[in-house]
């Protein structure tokens, strides 16, 4: 029987056909050690492999598979995004508190390459910039602003592609111009997680794969960590579950908003199709609150798109069929493409919209990457171990209050389907008056 055109062949990720996650072998449990990591994806590992190599004994438990969750699932851009626009933080923090940020950025991409190169981890990592597409003709301008002042002051290799050269970087005419970063790549990331995993291991770190934490409490000076397996005595805790924050953590589950994020990939297209749609193979994207993430497989055969999902049970086909309508409105001749898989996993939203590094009751966090934790959860999670260790390497930009709590909730986000289609009228309008 012939595939349906609505639906995708696989359901599963399209990184996993390369690099599935994998079950570790269950390992005895340790009496003791000197660090208890709750998470096992980007950042979690990447701060276990700094504490372990300072010398410290490190536990690391994941729910799932090791890397299961948005580690294995996301699109594999390194984009280092910050939710607010830089002009939307100038505006309430400040120019030097923008600067900051976006400073933090720069070094946090330059950390991950260079983690990459020197610990050879083969992840199909390229830097080939990245294009986002501006809407209309005002929102362009606010744009290139924007590059101008990233080019000066920080000297980040990024300027604006005005309407008329615009073909020259993606094949549409939806676009009202753009501007590139050429400091942004993009990588397999589950090769990526599964390259991490090996050298963590390698370091002595214990990953115990399939290990839910039920609970962490204050034990003297101390605490005790206790999984489904049985109880571990630690001198610190550091938290990482971002998107997949259960009740072991209220404290965390009240800030967190888990969001469905879902990607799409397209069938095999030739070789043609793909140098007029993505000339420069660059990572894709665009400025409107339910934006669209794109890029091509590391292959060069398919595009793979994300976007927001306001599904919360189950695996509709109304999100994947989203997906592919946004496809085909910016690439029209996609319209009747066939789909090889569609899939979604979660991120982690908070009040401020601003990846997050806090302290609480004695216990470490480090989570709220907020759909960018290619670059953001290895960055962040070895800044936590750093701040467990008492470096100075532990600073950084994030390094602040918990978020706010989110009223009347307790992990059942019942409120992002309403949210989601606010975000979509507000994008509707946004179209409306770009496009007079």
């Amino acid at each position: 029987m012939p595939q349906d055109a609505r639906t995708a062949r696989s359901a599963m990720p399209y990184w996993w056909d390369a690099a599935p996650p994998r079950s570790l072998p269950q390992a005895p449990l340790p009496a003791k050690v000197d660090v208890v990591v709750v998470g096992a994806g980007f950042a979690g590992l990447s701060a276990a492999l700094v504490l372990a190599r300072a010398g410290r004994s490190v536990a690391v438990f994941d729910a799932l598979r090791p890397g299961e969750g948005a580690s294995s699932r996301n699109g594999g851009i390194t984009s280092g995004n910050i939710r607010p626009s830089f002009a939307a933080i100038s505006k309430r923090f400040g120019e030097k508190v923008a600067l900051g940020i976006e400073a933090e950025g720069k070094t946090a991409r330059e950390f991950l390459y260079d983690f990459i190169t020197t610990e050879g981890l083969g992840c199909d990592y390229k830097l080939v910039g990245n294009f986002k597409g501006a809407l209309g003709y005002d929102q362009y301008d606010i744009m290139a602003r924007a590059a101008e002042t990233l080019s000066k002051r920080l000297s980040i290799d990024t300027y604006a592609v005005p309407h008329a050269e615009q073909q020259g970087y993606i094949g549409t005419e939806f676009y009202r111009g753009g501007t590139v970063r050429m400091d942004i790549g993009g990588l397999h990331p589950g090769k990526f997680h599964a390259e991490i995993l090996r050298v963590t291991l390698t370091a002595g770190v214990d990953v115990h794969g399939e290990t839910r934490v039920n609970g962490i409490s204050r034990d003297g000076t101390g605490f005790r960590v206790a999984t489904a397996r049985g109880a571990v005595a630690a001198r610190q805790v550091l938290v990482c579950t971002n998107g997949y924050t259960d009740g072991a953590t209220p404290y965390l589950q009240r800030r967190l908003i888990p969001v469905r994020s879902r990607i799409i990939a397209t069938e095999d297209l030739s070789a043609e199709v793909m140098d007029r749609l993505m000339p420069r193979r660059m990572m894709m994207g665009e400025n409107r609150q339910l934006g669209y993430y794109y890029r091509p497989s590391p292959d060069g055969r398919k595009i793979l798109l994300g976007g927001r999902d306001a599904s919360r049970r189950g695996d509709p086909l109304e999100p994947t069929l989203r997906l592919k309508a946004g496809l085909a409105q910016i690439f029209p001749e996609l319209e009747n493409v066939t789909l090889s898989h569609s899939w979604f996993g979660s991120v982690a939203m908070n009040r401020d919209m601003l990846p997050r590094l806090f302290e609480h009751d004695g216990i470490l966090y480090a989570t709220g990457f907020c759909g960018s934790g290619v670059v953001w959860a290895p960055w962040v999670g070895s800044r936590a171990a750093h701040r467990l260790l008492g470096d100075e390497a532990g600073q950084s930009a994030f390094v602040s209050r918990a978020p706010a709590a989110v009223p009347l909730y307790r992990g059942d986000p019942w409120f992002m389907p309403a949210i989601i289609k606010g975000y979509a009228f507000q994008d509707h309008m946004a179209m409306r008056r770009a496009r007079r």
